[in-house]
C-alpha cells in the first residue's frame, strides 16, 4: 500500500503534522465537494473523496492549525449567530406585514353579542 504522504516530493511536516490532520482536512474538503463546491482545478479523478485528497496533497486547499483555527471557528460561530438573529428580525417583520395585509380581508376583532330580538 502506498503512503499518500510520500506521493509528493514537496510534502513536509510544515504542511501536515500528522496523518490524522490530513484525513480531517481531506474529509472536510470532500464534504464541501459533495455539497456542490467547485474543484480548485482540473483533476484526473472523478470521485469527490479522491479529488479532495488530490487537492489537499497538491496544497490547493489551505487549512488552519492551532490558535488560528480556534479564532476562525469563533468568528464563524459569531457569524452564524448574527445571521440567525437577522433572520429572526426579518421573520418578525414579515409576520407583522402579513398580518396587516390579512387584516384587510379578515376581521379578527371581537364583536359584541347583540341580544336577539324577541317578537311580542
Amino acid at each position: 500500500m502506498i503512503d499518500a504522504q510520500t506521493l509528493l516530493p514537496e510534502y513536509g511536516p510544515e504542511q501536515f503534522d500528522s496523518r490524522h490532520r490530513l484525513v480531517l482536512v481531506t474529509a472536510q474538503r470532500a464534504k464541501q465537494l459533495i455539497q456542490g463546491a467547485r474543484p480548485t482545478g482540473i483533476s484526473k479523478f472523478t470521485k469527490e473523496a479522491t479529488v479532495a485528497l488530490d487537492e489537499v496533497l497538491h496544497a490547493d486547499i489551505k487549512h488552519l492549525r492551532g490558535e488560528d483555527a480556534r479564532q476562525a471557528m469563533k468568528n464563524a460561530k459569531r457569524g452564524r449567530e448574527g445571521e440567525a438573529e437577522r433572520m429572526a428580525v426579518v421573520a418578525g417583520e414579515d409576520a407583522q406585514e402579513i398580518k396587516k395585509e390579512l387584516s384587510v380581508y379578515v376581521d379578527d376583532s371581537e364583536k359584541p353579542i347583540e341580544p336577539a330580538e324577541t317578537e311580542e
